[in-house]
């Protein structure tokens, strides 16, 4: 049986510099690690969004079941031994709770990507394929509550936070928080 994958999880708002950062860990840092994000399905055609876009589809309905095999895939992919970057926006209630569960088995380290507003704005605006306000929603509400074993701010150098994040990663000690909410987590179901 192959050992369990390593996760790094990085979680920030629409256009904060999420995938900038998780591209540069996985071509820096010293083992092989997946990159893997909802883009990476919406742009490899996984979805039929035209047809969601277009009405046909309701994504409404669809958007849960999508997200929970998702979030089970992340988990399939770290048990049969690979190593993953994953960048995410938990903006659902619930999601980082059913996160923690399944990702019990792994080492996570759970990374925030904090982005002041303007900017985030105006990444938004210039990719053109995010509905514009999101990127502001997200800003006022993500990090809401939230711990994490190392934030970086990607107002600043890309290429200086990813050296932080994969140094931070190799030195960490103690359980990380997600191990910490894991515990929480038994020790109420009692």
């Amino acid at each position: 049986m192959a050992e369990a994958g390593r996760i790094i999880f990085v979680h920030g708002a629409s256009s904060s510099g999420k995938s900038t950062l998780a591209r540069g860990i996985q071509a820096q840092i010293a083992l092989p690690f997946w990159h893997i994000s909802i883009d990476h399905l919406r742009d490899a055609g996984v979805l039929p969004t035209a047809r969601f876009k277009s009405g046909e589809f309701d994504w409404k309905a669809a958007r849960q079941p999508f997200f929970d095999g998702f979030h089970q895939s992340l988990a399939a992919y770290a048990g049969a031994g690979n190593n993953l970057v994953v960048e995410h926006i938990l903006d659902t209630r619930g999601w980082l709770d059913d996160l923690v569960a399944l990702f019990s088995p792994f080492d996570v380290f759970f990374v925030g990507v904090h982005c002041s507003l303007p900017l985030l704005i105006e990444r938004e605006q210039a990719r053109g394929d995010r509905p514009i306000g999101s990127a502001e929603q997200d800003f006022h509400t993500i990090h809401a509550g939230k711990s994490y074993d190392f934030e970086v701010q990607t107002d600043a150098d890309a290429d200086a936070n990813v050296a932080r994040v994969i140094a931070a990663w190799q030195g960490r000690t103690g359980p990380s928080v997600f191990a910490r909410l894991a515990q929480g987590q038994r020790t109420a179901r009692g």
